[in-house]
């Protein structure tokens, strides 16, 4: 039979016992026995562990008179399981889960140091582009506002003359100026004392 041919897979393994080293050492040099059966008990006698098939091809190949029972033939022999080969990662599947044990580590560290760690939503004045644009139309704004003050008032106070007018819008924009650097000043100190109370408050939690 097909099945029992010494060349077939291992399929089932066997720990080799005395019982079946003596038979293979007999089989190895059996008359009986075609060469290639005489070659496989040979290099079977020299394992520690010998498949299930290879040995009962031999039993079954060996004359009845000189072959022992099959069931004293495996007295005391057990089975020999072997562990499937563990199957490799790719590398694309690898670097998916350095990059995902990555993203926890930092979240974790995150997580652990949240409470120590000076929070960011602090936003700096005048930090972003709108806020920069809308500052510097207000101030042109209130500039030319002012000169268009000055300008009129010193046009009521000395006739229309027209050095007067001009220096009155230009008075104008003096104090349009100071009252824009003014407004600066002040948002400024607003801001650095809301960042020094966040500093100290985080200080006393620590």
């Amino acid at each position: 039979m097909s099945s029992d041919s010494p060349t077939s897979g291992p399929g089932l393994v066997v720990s080799t016992t005395e019982s079946i080293l003596a038979f293979l050492i007999s089989a190895s040099t059996d008359p009986h026995l075609s060469k290639e059966l005489q070659q496989t008990a040979s290099n079977l006698s020299s394992k520690p562990n010998v498949p299930y098939r290879s040995i009962r091809a031999l039993w079954v190949a060996s004359p009845a008179s000189t072959r022992p029972e099959l069931a004293k033939l495996f007295s005391g022999s057990g089975f020999v399981f072997t562990s499937p080969k563990p199957r490799e990662k790719s590398e694309e599947l690898k670097a998916r889960l350095e990059k995902l044990a990555e993203m926890s580590e930092r979240n974790a560290y995150a997580e652990l140091v949240k409470d120590i760690t000076p929070r960011k939503d602090i936003n700096e004045p005048f930090s972003s582009y709108k806020d920069q644009l809308g500052f510097g139309l207000h101030v042109v704004v209130t500039m030319f506002t002012c000169y268009l003050v000055g300008y009129a008032a010193f046009r009521a106070l000395f006739n229309h003359s027209p050095v007067m007018n001009a220096a009155g819008g230009i008075l104008g924009l003096v104090i349009g100026m100071l009252v824009e650097t003014l407004i600066f000043i002040i948002q400024a100190s607003r801001f650095d004392l809301k960042s020094s109370s966040s500093t100290s408050t985080l200080k006393k939690n620590q």
